[in-house]
């Protein structure tokens, strides 16, 4: 009878167990680990932007005495076809864009990252070159031979070109991180990796209050 008993309830535990372990091994969802993966993703290219920032050199910036747009991009380059460098950006950026024959955008729906802006006019964007060309010349470009500074103007590999409302294009400027930041701190850790991925790619210098500025955005990814 004890036997009997025992098995019972040997039994009993084994049904409750085997669901609860069941549930524990279970994988995750599909999204959860997809969240896990974007997680790992931020993290290590944080950490990736904080060697480059300590392996920048820190030096005064230069005059922007002989600077011009145009000693870096008399006009947009050309990318394939009929298509310049902005209009690819903008295809690229957008969603449901259409173009003309000329490759010009004449209709679509821009999300400016700096501001959370929703636009749908291509007139109220613009191509925002993350590390703004007067900034580069003083960060080292003053003495670039003008087919690099052209290249840099144009960049597509790198996170240099992305579409932003014109007026949040308009209140940067060409201010550096320690005088401007994106309205949206959402946006602050993607803002301070784009902009030392391409000063470390192009060896451009930053300054004391720059470096900073930027440690203290990359804070921010988490």
């Amino acid at each position: 009878m004890i036997f009997l008993r025992r098995a019972v309830l040997l039994a009993v535990l084994a049904f409750l167990v085997i669901p609860i372990a069941a549930v524990i091994a279970a994988p995750q969802p599909a999204s959860a680990q997809a969240r896990v993966r974007t997680r790992a993703e931020a993290d290590a290219a944080a950490a990736r932007a904080r060697r480059m920032l300590a392996q920048l050199r820190v030096a005064r910036p230069l005059s922007l005495r002989g600077y011009s747009h145009r000693r870096f991009q008399p006009k947009w380059g050309r990318h394939k076809g009929r298509c310049d460098v902005r209009e690819t950006v903008l295809a690229r950026d957008g969603r449901r864009v259409r173009r003309n024959a000329a490759c010009h955008p004449v209709k679509g729906v821009w999300y400016s990252p700096y501001d959370g802006k929703r636009l749908k006019s291509e007139r109220l964007v613009d191509v925002d070159h993350v590390v703004p060309l007067a900034y580069a010349w003083r960060s080292g470009a003053k003495r670039w031979s003008q087919a690099r500074r052209r290249a840099f103007a144009n960049d597509l590999t790198r996170p240099e070109l992305v579409t932003v409302s014109h007026s949040a294009n308009i209140a940067k400027g060409g201010q550096g991180p320690q005088s401007w930041r994106p309205r949206r701190r959402a946006y602050w850790c993607r803002y301070a990796t784009s902009w030392i991925t391409v000063k470390h790619h192009y060896r451009l210098s930053v300054t004391r209050s720059e470096r900073v500025a930027l440690a203290n955005m990359l804070r921010t990814c988490r």
